[in-house]
């Protein structure tokens, strides 16, 4: 399944911004972007498979598994395997979900994995605050990519 990214990012407009997930943590970062797209700002992220969930590596994986395997295929709830769409549930999560105001801020994000060939050459923003260097205090981390191959998908990037 190929994504138009024209087509996606034409819905946005032309006012958005970009961020590279790479090398920042996954929970910080999508606070952060939780914040500003209720705030009314459109933003784009980037590289969603190069994301950092810290923790010991069985422990998250155990984690994700048993969100995985909560429901069942024919009533849910579903947790998906993507990468970007573990991204964009997790900053859902944090979300007024159930209201209006809460989706209509959801659809104000994007999220690719890799570099799109449209994006490249563009300035990406760093979110300081969520940058796994600065924040950590731990060596103990995973990929989101690996979560999602560890749930059955195979990333291609």
């Amino acid at each position: 399944m190929s994504v138009n990214v024209q087509r996606v990012l034409k819905t946005l407009g032309d006012d958005y911004t970009i961020i590279n997930a790479s090398g920042h943590i996954l929970g910080r970062l999508s606070s952060v972007i939780a914040k500003r797209i209720l705030r009314g700002e459109k933003i784009v992220v980037v590289n969603a498979e190069k994301a950092i969930i810290t923790g010991d590596r069985d422990m998250v994986f155990q984690r994700y598994k048993e969100k995985y395997d909560r429901g069942s295929k024919e009533k849910g709830p579903y947790f998906p395997r993507h990468p970007e769409k573990i991204f964009k549930r997790t900053v859902r999560g944090m979300l007024p979900w159930k209201s209006k105001r809460g989706r209509e801020a959801y659809r104000r994000l994007r999220v690719f994995i890799g570099v799109p060939d449209e994006l490249k050459g563009r300035d990406f923003e760093v979110v300081e605050q969520a940058l796994f260097e600065k924040v950590s205090k731990t060596d103990k981390y995973v990929l989101l990519k690996d979560v999602s191959e560890h749930l059955g998908y195979e990333v291609r990037v």
